[in-house]
């Protein structure tokens, strides 16, 4: 074999492997999230499982769920993962999803000193946060938008009582759960968070649970493909074969197996 045809094979086989790697390059998504899905661990538990089996990379970028249905209605993410039934319902109602699917869920709790100063401890969160609101405790809200931050409007407003960051005691930071809870125990203060987040902050300081089991803590969240009508490079085909595996059983057991100091942090109940 001349040295002309070597080159030309050599040539030819850079220009395959190349070839290659710019379509396994290709195989990747972008998913808009919770930061409570990102700080409890779960896409560190998950997506290494999801990427070996379908050669499919993700870029999780997390948020408040508010900021995630904005980047999905941009048509900056292929796939919108959060936890806000309301907000999701209107994502799908203004055409950005074709549908909505449960995953999977868990609780909020009301976290607070330990020496419990409004005296909130009990199963009852409305009546906790009248008690907060009464003795005028410092409590500390993410103010994000996020599905915490609703959540917590929503049990605010079930208490009947008024919250505004005028009030000294209400302290908004516009941050993601992890740095909320800071600002807690730095604040000694309350504060409602995500279970699976909890189990997994290590700077408690003196802070504990105070209240949960309350039927209103439960947190559900959803998975949806961004609608490629809407924006026509989302990746649906990739997108879909995130949302088809995470609801599958084998996904499903994934997340049933992710477990913080032994407790399970996430419940699946994707609807078959």
């Amino acid at each position: 074999m001349n040295r002309r045809n070597i080159l030309k094979i050599s040539a030819l086989a850079v220009l395959t492997f190349s070839t290659i790697g710019m379509s396994h390059a290709q195989k990747s998504i972008v998913v808009s999230s919770t930061t409570s899905t990102e700080q409890s661990g779960l896409f560190k538990h998950l997506l290494p499982v999801f990427e070996k089996k379908t050669g499919i990379q993700v870029k999780v970028v997390a948020v408040g769920t508010g900021q995630a249905l904005d980047i999905g209605r941009r048509g900056d993410a292929d796939v919108v993962f959060v936890h806000d039934k309301v907000a999701e319902e209107k994502f799908v109602a203004e055409g950005f999803a074709e549908k909505r699917i449960e995953v999977m869920y868990n609780d909020f709790v009301l976290i607070g000193p330990k020496a419990d100063p409004a005296k909130t401890k009990g199963k009852d969160i409305q009546a906790a946060l009248q008690k907060i609101s009464n003795a005028k405790s410092t409590f500390i809200s993410r103010g994000d938008k996020s599905g915490t931050h609703a959540a917590e409007l929503r049990y605010w407003k079930g208490a009947g009582v008024e919250v505004s960051a005028t009030q000294p005691w209400y302290k908004e930071t516009g941050s993601g759960m992890g740095p909320a809870l800071n600002t807690a125990s730095g604040m000694n203060g309350y504060i409602l968070s995500d279970r699976a987040t909890w189990l997994t902050f290590k700077n408690r300081g003196d802070l504990a649970i105070v209240v949960e089991g309350d039927p209103k803590l439960f947190n559900q969240y959803g998975v949806m493909l961004v609608n490629p009508s809407k924006h026509p490079h989302v990746k649906k085909t990739e997108g879909q074969a995130f949302i088809d595996w995470i609801i599958s059983s084998e996904g499903q057991q994934t997340i049933a197996s992710y477990k913080v100091e032994g407790q399970q942090s996430f419940f699946p109940n994707a609807k078959k």
